[in-house]
């Protein structure tokens, strides 16, 4: 296997995570997700007012290859908080809906069934410095 120090885009990946509180691999952006996966998943953590960073994993195939070689996670969208990775867009959702999801990101009080999206919970946008 690669050492992380002799790939720069494996290593881009790690200090994304590592800078990044919240942060989500996806298919497309926050605002034009390219899947429905990745679109459920924005949509959960906006309707928990999370504010996060985005990564688009389209534009450079090694992205999502190395990304999936540094988590052992081979889905895409991938979400990581405080530099775990929680899962793909079925584990998010299941930890939404019973409230575990909020926790994890201290937005307690919401739920699956009472949570509903902010207009004003635009995610972060950080520079797609993987490519």
């Amino acid at each position: 296997m690669t050492d992380q120090h002799d790939n720069p885009i494996r290593q881009a990946i790690a200090e994304a995570i590592a800078e990044n509180d919240v942060i989500l691999f996806m298919k497309g952006t926050p605002d034009a997700p390219a899947c429905g996966f990745s679109a459920r998943t924005v949509g959960v953590l906006q309707s928990l007012d999370t504010r996060f960073a985005a990564v688009d994993i389209l534009p450079d195939p090694r992205i999502r290859q190395e990304l999936s070689a540094l988590s052992q996670w081979p889905t895409i969208p991938q979400l990581f908080v405080g530099g775990e990775l929680v899962g793909g867009c079925d584990i998010v959702t299941e930890m939404f809906e019973t409230g575990e999801l909020a926790e994890l990101l201290g937005a307690e009080g919401h739920t699956g069934e009472t949570s509903t999206p902010q207009a004003d919970a635009a995610p972060l946008q950080i520079e797609n410095r993987l490519s």
